[in-house]
Order: structure tokens, then sequence, then C-alpha cells
């Protein structure tokens, strides 16, 4: 039997991308607040300036606009511009396609793992795989969130954005897979993150139209917020006064064509202006490093001036949930479908699938040009993996007719780190994340693994495999795929361990950087700085529940209210005397 050895190729190079973890409706988009930075004022004044209109920021900025004036600078465009390109049926294409305006931004770790970034209104919700699950009770009771407020936030998100799956023969197949394996009990349909098989839902509607965080501003007030689209930040700008602590008031952004404008807060005097940062894992701590906040030696190595903080823990703590995957060609049609189902394990492995994706070769091979460009700017080994990308031959089909499932490890407790390595904000920083650096990461990825080939050789699976090869087949042949940039050891007995380590990939659930304790107070406020706040996945100890979009915004909603609570109480106040 022919397994098709080249169509299990592609398939890898779509299953990279799967689980990068916002939309389309005939009414949505249409925002008259929603213009090209071009449009800006030379200097303009806001109650609160959020950088990043990406999955916390969007919500973030609706909510706040109910009482305030806002402005989103986002660095990227619209997703309104293009809407079938978030349709389910072209998410590879999109995620793959990193020409200089895409809105997927491709970046390799020196760990030599592909990511992305997004750069567009909605943020990863516009480029992920859409699965919507709630953190786990331990998540928002380490956060010190109040749960009535984290419940009615989520259930504001999801009114607008999440719908329940339509479940069909993989994703069954998949479902009854997991339980023969012992991931149990089965848990049915919810968004709750509970121990054994559920399906959770999903910011794809009935037909395949992507919903995303963009699609949270139709709940802003139209008269006091504002969105400006392909505003690069480059500077947050501070007043220091005598021995009192730095304050923002205000920022420096550029349009697509280089021309600067300045955005300060309405009311510097007053403590409820602020400058939010909601830029993301990567953006944050770079941005705050740029604007002096930061270790003080490496910023005057990059001759960032003045430093207004020495903040050595901006950009530690940069984790990167591990993912590995295994593909199973199928001797069965299976429909398009991304990820439904999960595997929530005891032992902190999350198990999810996928089916039947394909990409173009025009974006194929502009993903491989990507990568070589990028390869000149990090530490990695590039002449082995040129002269592979060089010789393939992109002319074969990459129609896929096969499952993918994946084990993400949970936490994950190995950290690394962010480090500038230039100045111009729209670069990609110098990123770490020690995958698997810690043993616990690394046995909860071989006993994922471990799972994910009782799922495959189960008889609830049997119908989408061939009777061979055999599972640890299937894993073996991945390792002679260039599924990341790292180097494989290829031994005669195999390793699972060795595996997991020679084969990771991403899940697309970075964070940490601006780390709540470290960086920022649990209102996540700047230490030692006033008026500044970052509210967005890079305050992150750990990665919420099995995928942390649903957390994201669920987090731009709950701190807008405590916000506008706050702003009202001080009005009031105010008022009074």
């Amino acid at each position: 039997m022919n397994f098709h050895i080249f169509r299990l190729f592609h398939i890898i190079l779509l299953a990279v991308f799967i689980f990068h973890d916002s939309c389309y409706s005939d009414e949505a988009g249409n925002y008259g607040f929603m213009k090209d930075a071009t449009s800006a004022p030379k200097l303009s004044h806001f109650d609160y300036i959020i950088i990043g209109g990406g999955t916390a920021g969007c919500a973030l900025a609706a909510t706040l606009s109910q009482n305030a004036t806002v402005l989103v600078l986002e660095r990227g465009g619209s997703p309104y511009d293009n809407p079938t390109a978030s349709d389910i049926n072209n998410f590879a294409n999109t995620l793959l396609n990193i020409t200089p305006n895409s809105w997927s931004q491709l970046f390799i770790s020196e760990d030599g793992v592909f990511n992305s970034r997004a750069r567009v209104l909605g943020g990863g919700t516009v480029i992920n795989a859409g699965f919507y699950s709630r953190a786990e009770e331990d998540f928002v009771a380490e956060a010190g969130l109040e749960r009535d407020e984290v419940e009615a936030a989520y259930e504001w998100v999801e009114k607008k954005v999440v719908f329940e799956p339509p479940v069909k023969g993989w994703q069954s197949a998949f479902r009854d897979g997991l339980l023969e394996a012992g991931v149990s009990p089965y848990n049915g349909f919810t968004y709750e993150h509970i121990v054994g098989t559920k399906f959770g839902g999903t910011i794809f509607d009935p037909d395949g139209r992507r919903h995303t965080a963009a699609n949270l501003l139709e709940y802003a007030n139209p008269n006091t917020i504002v969105v400006y689209l392909h505003a690069s930040v480059h500077k947050i700008l501070f007043t220091i006064t005598g021995n009192q602590r730095p304050k923002a008031y205000g920022v420096i952004f550029q349009d697509a064509n280089g021309v600067s404008y300045k955005a300060e807060l309405a009311t510097q005097d007053s403590i409820m202006s602020e400058v939010i940062l909601s830029a993301g894992a990567i953006a944050s701590p770079k941005l705050l490093m740029l604007s002096g906040v930061g270790p003080a030696a490496h910023l005057a190595a990059y001759g960032v001036n003045p430093v207004i903080v020495d903040q050595p823990m901006v950009g530690q703590g940069m984790s990167d949930n591990p993912m590995n995957p295994v593909f199973i060609p199928s001797p069965e049609p299976v429909e398009v479908s991304l990820v439904q189902a999960v595997g929530i394990t005891k032992f902190g492995s999350y198990i999810e699938g996928g089916s039947a994706l394909s990409v173009s070769i025009s974006l194929t091979r502009s993903f491989f040009d990507g990568v070589l460009k990028l390869l000149k700017k990090t530490k990695l080994p590039t002449q082995s993996i040129s002269k592979f990308f060089k010789t393939l031959d992109l002319t074969l089909n990459v129609t896929t007719k096969a499952g993918v499932m994946i084990q993400k490890a949970n936490g994950p407790l190995s950290r690394g780190h962010l480090e500038l390595r230039n100045t111009n904000p729209d670069d990609n920083p110098s990123v770490t994340f020690n995958y698997y650096k810690d043993p616990e990461d690394l046995n909860k990825c071989v006993e994922g693994l471990s799972t994910i080939i009782k799922v495959i050789d189960s008889k609830g699976y049997s119908k989408y495999k061939y009777p061979a090869p055999s599972a640890r087949g299937l894993l073996n042949l991945i390792l002679a795929l260039p599924t990341n940039l790292r180097p494989r050891h290829i031994t005669s007995t195999f390793d699972l361990q060795q595996y997991c380590i020679d084969t990771v990939m991403t899940i697309y659930h970075y964070h940490g950087g601006c780390q709540v304790g470290k960086v920022v107070d649990n209102n996540y406020k700047v230490l030692g700085i006033d008026a500044l706040r970052v509210i967005d996945g890079s305050t992150f100890l750990k990665s919420p529940g099995t995928n942390p979009q649903a957390t994201i915004m669920m987090l731009g909603r709950y701190m807008g209210q405590k916000i506008l609570r706050e702003r009202i109480a001080f009005q009031g106040k105010e008022e009074e005397t």
C-alpha cells in the first residue's frame, strides 16, 4: 500500500499552523469610526489610548467607549476588506500568507520553531483555528478575578461571536477514540474547562464564516471611539517631574507612509486617563522597551534613551505551549474541520484535532521565501534548510484527505525571554521559549502522544485510518520532514521524549513578557509608572484553558468594566467636591 508520503508532507505544512490560537457578517465592519491612520490629525486627545486592536483590545475599547473617549491604534488593516479570506475553507491560506500587507506576520523563535503574529483588527482571532473554551477555575482564582464578573464578561463575548460547532464524521470518530483511550468522562458540548472529552465552542458560524474580536466593536459607542488602521505605535510618551513617578501622557504613531502623529491623554492631570498596551505577548514587552521601560543595560545597548524605568522583568517569563502532531492519511473522505472536540487529560496534556485542510502552491512558496529571509536575522543554521526549500517540488497536489491530532502541554513550566533585535517597532524581536526545558512539560508530551496513539488505534477511529502503518510508524515519518528547524535524532530505538523535542511546533499560545506581579500589578498597572496598563496575554503566567482566546477577550471586557466603575466613582467624588 502506498501511503503517499508526499501528501503527508503537505499535510504537515498546513498543520504547522492549524492551531494558531477575529469576522464577517453583512452588518459587521461598517464602522464609521474605523479610519486609515492617514486621516488622523497631527495631534489628538482621548481619555484612553489603546495600543493594539486585537483579541483583548477590541473588547476593552468597546467597553470603555460607553463612558469615555477612546482611541484604538491598530498596526494592521481591516478583516472586513476581504471577508472570504477568513472563511473556514481559507484558514490555512490566510495563515500562510506572509506577504508585506497580509494579516499574518511570520516569526521564527531562537528555538527554531515557526510562529506567527497577527497584524489585523481583531488580532489572533482573525487567523486562528477558532476554538472557544473558557479558562479553568484555578486560573481565574489565581488571577484574583471576581467569578461573577468573569461569567458576565464571557457571556458578553459569547453573545456576539461564539457558536456551537456542527459536528460531523471525523470529529465524532475523534471523540469516540478519545473516550476509548481513557480521556473520560464525556462532557458533551460546553464552554467550561472540565477534565474529560468535550465539544467546545467555535467562532465560525454554521456557514463557515469567522466572527472575531473585531465584531465586539459593534458594542461600542460610535460617538466616542476612533479606530485608526495601519497605525504603528513607535513610542509611549512620559512626563517626569522631580521625584515623582513617571506618568504616561501619550504616544507617537506612524501611518503606512511613515508620517508621524501624536495622540495625548485628554486630561493628563487626572488619574482616570490612561495609555493601555494591548498589543500582545510579542509587541507589548517590545514597545515598553522601545519606550524606555525595561532592563537598562539592554536598552542602552540599542540606543534607547532615556531609560524611564530600569525594569529587568520586561521580556522575561516568555512561554509558548509546545505542540506535537500526528498526521493520519484517511481511506475515507473527511470533512473540513478545525478544532471542535478536545480531550482534557488529568496529566496536563490537551488533545485536539482537525481534518481535510488545503493550501495553494503559490502561498507555500511565499511561506518558504519568508522563512529564508527571516533565517538570516537569527542565530539558526540556514544552509541545510535553504537547500531543501530550493529543491522542493511545489507542483504537487496539496489537497488533503487526512486528519491531524495534536497534544499541547499545559502551562507550560518552561520559560524563556524576549530581547530587542533592533529598534524598528514592526520587526520581530528575538524570542526564546525554551520548549521542554522543564522535565514536567516533557512528561506531559510523552503521555499526550501515548494517548494519541491509543486514539488512532481505537475501534472508534478505525474508519479514518489505513490498516498500516501503525501509529508509531506515522510518528516516524514526521521525523524526516521539516516541521521546524531543529536537528533530528533518529535512533534504532524509538524515543518519545526525543521525538517531542525534535518535532515540537507552536500552538500559537505564547504569553508572558509583562507578567502580573513582575511587570504589572493585579490591576494590570505597570509597576513604577502612572497612567499605563498592560491588558493582554503578555500578563499571563500560564495559558488559560485549552485555548486562550476566550479568556483574552473576557479579560478585555472584565477590565474595561472595572476601569469604568473606577472612573464613575472618581467622577462622583469630583462632583461632590
